[in-house]
């Protein structure tokens, strides 16, 4: 297939890229600069200028191929619902050029969508509308194609990791640093689920050659990690003490950040391995971080 891949030159996507070409794809991925355009050339790709705010030309590309893997999104988390009210009228706009016809649109979500009341796992069946999480946006943008003929299909994401990134535990390496400790709340036995981003792309590629429309899926490896072990794992490769705030203390330390920290969000991905024949092999979460170069 030719298929117009959205962030194809971010963290995420990039892997993503390499997955299609290796499978035989042909790739048309969007960039935005001079540099991006270059980079798509060398590793195979054809590349496609437009930006995310410029939802024309995303449609623009979306016409001209027989798939769309739409992995792009802007990673300002202290502007996070705006980016996801964004991440929607995107979504819409590639959605109307696919309308009337069975070309795949693999859209990013989030596990937490997922999540059926505390304490258990998100599951792949479940989409909570009212959910206060504001990628559930996109998951709305989602379903109005799909009534519109679109096959759309979901990959929700839980923390995407290799030994240089990890999804938000990122923003926690950072607050570290500049706090000078590493910091969870009450007992940190609150988890977040995680993925190697190898695993992540792959899933990517078999969710769009499976084009079971309105199918959502979980790149999950881990269905949770506990907060106090990534922050034990954080500490040691910083040097910094690892300590534990109560809930009135968090704010300050971690600003914008805060509510995440408190967050359990563990996450399945039962159904989707046995339904897209999909197995994560990848290193676990506390094996990236204690791999990075702090």
């Amino acid at each position: 297939m030719r298929v117009f891949l959205t962030g194809a030159t971010g963290f995420i996507g990039s892997r993503v890229l390499k997955e299609l070409l290796g499978a035989g794809h042909q790739v048309l991925g969007l960039t935005r600069s001079d540099a991006g355009e270059r980079w798509l050339e060398q590793a195979g790709a054809t590349a496609y200028r437009g930006t995310l705010e410029d939802v024309d030309s995303l449609a623009r590309g979306a016409a001209q191929v027989d798939a769309v893997i739409h992995t792009a999104f802007d990673h300002d988390f202290s502007r996070f619902a705006e980016n996801c009210e964004k991440d929607s009228r995107v979504i819409g706009a590639i959605a109307e050029v696919l309308v009337g016809s069975d070309r795949p649109l693999v859209i990013t979500s989030s596990t937490g969508i997922g999540n059926t009341k505390p304490g258990e796992p998100a599951v792949e069946q479940v989409v909570d509308w009212s959910h206060a999480l504001p990628r559930i946006a996109g998951e709305r943008a989602g379903a109005e194609a799909t009534d519109k003929g679109v096959s759309v299909i979901v990959v929700r994401l839980p923390q995407v990791h290799n030994a240089e990134r990890q999804g938000i535990v990122s923003f926690f390496i950072e607050v570290s640093k500049a706090k000078g400790l590493s910091a969870y709340v009450g007992e940190g036995t609150n988890r977040w689920p995680a993925v190697h981003v190898d695993d992540a792309a792959r899933l990517y590629r078999l969710a769009l050659e499976r084009n079971e429309a309105g199918a959502r899926y979980h790149g999950v490896a881990e269905e949770g990690v506990s907060l106090r072990q990534i922050a034990e794992a954080v500490g040691a490769g910083l040097g910094v003490p690892v300590v534990s705030l109560t809930s009135e203390e968090a704010p300050q330390h971690f600003g914008w950040f805060a509510p995440f920290m408190k967050m359990d969000m563990i996450a399945s991905s039962t159904w989707t391995q046995a339904n897209l024949d999909w197995t994560p092999t990848g290193p676990d979460l506390i094996t990236d971080l204690k791999a990075m170069d702090y």
